[in-house]
């Protein structure tokens, strides 16, 4: 290896074999209360400001109240390409129950397609409250208003018939009904599943972690930017032209 440049070299050498010790250190169990590595404890942080920053279950609530009342009669297609017979008469028992508990009715038309004739504000409460306990992670809720072990399976059925229900009203152009639906669905349910088991937290009670965390990402980042670069500039590596010699 032929050094051109020691002082860079030593310079690279010495940031590369930092960089190298701290991401050591962040494979180490250390951080947070549960002890994990510095990866997993990141990861848990940033998932619950993102879960603190989307609860809107509160200002749904008064949107739903206004469609109280209205009646709807929709037939939905809900069997998937990979199911097996029993896998779609097992989420059709679960689809009736669920809307039965809501107020609504169920009729199985054929393998996979039902119709549900019902009350959509009604319809729609319930499936806050649903929302509202599984994003305070409370599945226990689930399991004892539904007679149910798998809450989370339970719970899906509301995303997999609000969907089909919201795309069938868009195309029949009930446009109001399908817009509401569309908003309990991306701003209720799909929260309230994804972020399960996750504490969630408010970025104005912890400004200085999250903000910590960034500014640690972006020096960690231009740390190993730096420490290559001049790595390879002691080599005599660079991006710049070489000067071109004039003839005499």
């Amino acid at each position: 290896m032929i050094v051109k440049d020691r002082k860079k070299f030593t310079t690279g050498l010495i940031a590369m074999l930092g960089f190298i010790g701290v991401l050591v250190l962040m494979f180490l169990p250390l951080y947070g209360p549960y002890k994990e590595n510095f990866l997993a404890y990141a990861d848990r942080v940033f998932n619950s400001f993102a879960k603190g920053s989307a609860y809107f279950i509160p200002k749904l609530r008064g949107e739903v109240d206004r469609f109280v009342g209205w009646r709807f009669d929709v037939e939905i297609d809900i069997k998937r390409p990979t199911d097996r017979p029993e896998d779609t008469m097992q989420r059709v028992e679960l689809c009736k129950h669920l809307y039965g508990v809501a107020g609504a009715s169920v009729e199985v038309k054929d393998m996979g397609k039902i119709r549900i004739v019902g009350d959509l504000g009604q319809v729609l409460k319930s499936a806050l409250e649903d929302s509202e306990a599984m994003y305070w992670n409370r599945g226990e809720f689930i399991k004892e208003k539904y007679g149910v072990e798998d809450y989370k399976r339970m719970f899906r059925q509301w995303h997999t018939t609000l969907t089909a229900m919201e795309k069938k009203l868009t195309f029949e152009r009930k446009v109001k009904e399908a817009r509401v639906i569309k908003t309990v669905v991306t701003k209720a349910i799909e929260p309230a599943y994804n972020f399960y088991g996750i504490s969630p937290q408010r970025i104005k009670e912890s400004p200085w972690l999250i903000s910590g965390l960034l500014v640690f990402y972006v020096i960690y980042t231009v740390w190993y930017g730096y420490a290559v670069l001049y790595l390879f500039e002691g080599l005599g590596l660079s991006t710049k032209k070489p000067k071109v010699k004039k003839e005499v």
